[in-house]
């Protein structure tokens, strides 16, 4: 394979690690943050920027201000030997083209950007440019799923020509899409890309790791050869650019980073049907116990019903962890109606400012902490743990990384942090990652 660029992902929450390890994951982006990301011997780097949390225009602006920084960053280290990755996996949901043309309006000069959306870990395929998920054992194209509903990120095309031409209302119609098929990738397409120009769009196909390990070894030829290049992509494609080999501890081993033999914490904030029956599967567990938030009283706006809602959950959770039992806060199951998305998205900004103060209030000797859901999992770290970096340990599920508090943070010093997006993993899933950090 050709040398090896830096390769920086933004990820638009902190899932997208999910398939690598021993690398660096960012909470800031000023210019000495992201300066650290660069230095480090890790091939490859996350900033973790929660755009898919944000506004249209919020996303754009934060995109672009990371990549600003970015550029002084890179100057100063004389770095100009670097792959960029808008890493974003909700199932095709998500602010593109608005983050990769912020990337491209700042950074400059791509000769294409590819959409790579196979996620192998999460049951996603794509197949002569058609995008799967495994629903139920069944191949179901993804405009067929509940994602492709979603209210403020919903689609209607699962091929993925169509799905650009949507998306980028018609900027860039589906025939001039250039498709990246399995066969393409197995007779090579080098050639193909040494010739792409103009930030030209391309979608390739992956039904296994192999198949984007393929791609992956063009695309790092065309950029030795001065091709410059931008991905859209779920995590699948970072193994591929990365090669990390295997984790330095194994998945069913990952107890030894728990800090101690008291209980952890479960926080679950997301909504997807998969997290509820997961979360329906750990609460019987004989350890666990429930503590839920009925967040419609966020509804009524005011700050003393918050407070008060904050301080009875605080006050449940106590006395289950004196017990020697994992509590387990989950934000209520029911589904709230907003008259648009930016209400929705600043409701659901509201919900995890709360959860954040839920997180400052745990008991500081927790032995571990598993966070459920991609923006829960992002406000975990940066506001909830106010990290401005954390080291990645690797997957204790397939999909499901596990980050660790530097020694020095003042209240939960080298607590191991599970970042367990979603829609990822089987209904026992929840319930197995509890059982591995406590046998």
């Amino acid at each position: 394979m050709a040398n090896q660029p830096k390769i920086i992902v933004l990820d638009d929450d902190p899932t997208g690690s999910q398939t690598v390890h021993s690398c660096l994951l960012l909470m800031r982006w000023d210019v000495e943050t992201l300066t650290l990301g660069l230095r480090d011997s890790a091939p490859i780097f996350f900033v973790l920027t929660n755009t898919r949390a944000m506004t249209p225009q919020r996303a754009r602006e934060t995109t672009r201000e990371v990549c600003r920084n970015l550029k002084t960053a890179l100057a100063q280290e004389n770095i100009s030997d670097f792959l960029i990755v808008s890493r974003s996996d909700s199932t095709l949901r998500g602010h593109y083209p608005i983050e990769t043309d912020a990337i491209a309006e700042e950074l400059g000069g791509f000769d294409g950007h590819f959409l790579t959306p196979a996620f192998f870990e999460g049951g996603r395929i794509t197949r002569d440019s058609v995008h799967y998920l495994l629903v139920n054992g069944v191949e179901t194209p993804v405009h067929e799923t509940e994602f492709a509903q979603d209210s403020v990120f919903g689609y209607s095309h699962s091929y993925l020509p169509d799905y650009v031409e949507e998306k980028t209302q018609g900027s860039i119609r589906a025939g001039e899409v250039l498709r990246f098929t399995r066969s393409d990738i197995y007779n090579g397409c080098l050639e193909t890309l040494l010739q792409m120009q103009g930030n030209q769009c391309g979608v390739v196909d992956g039904e296994t790791q192999a198949d984007l390990d393929k791609f992956a070894e063009d695309v790092l030829e065309a950029a030795q050869q001065g091709k410059r290049f931008l991905f859209r992509s779920a995590a699948s494609w970072l193994t591929s650019l990365a090669q990390p080999g295997a984790q330095p501890v194994a998945a069913e081993n990952m107890a030894r980073y728990v800090r101690s033999d008291r209980p952890g914490a479960v926080l679950v904030g997301s909504h997807v049907r998969k997290t509820t029956t997961q979360l329906e599967n750990l609460l019987p567990e004989p350890d666990v116990e429930g503590v839920e938030v009925d967040v419609s009283h966020l509804l009524e706006d005011t700050q003393q019903q918050r407070d008060e809602l904050l301080q009875q959950t605080l006050e449940r959770i106590q006395p289950i962890y004196q017990q020697n039992q994992t509590p387990v806060i989950y934000t209520s199951r029911e589904e709230l109606k907003f008259p648009d998305a930016s209400t929705r998205l600043a409701f659901g900004e509201k919900v995890s400012q709360l959860l954040m103060d839920i997180v400052r209030g745990l008991p500081s000797d927790l032995a571990f902490l598993i966070s459920k859901g991609g923006i829960t999992s992002n406000d975990v770290l940066s506001k909830g743990l106010n990290l401005t970096s954390a080291r990645l340990l690797g997957q204790i599920l397939a999909g499901c990384s596990v980050v660790r508090t530097p020694q020095e943070h003042p209240q939960f010093p080298n607590l191991p942090v599970v970042l367990f997006p979603g829609n990822v993993g089987d209904e026992r899933a929840l319930a197995t990652v509890h059982r591995r950090f406590r046998p």
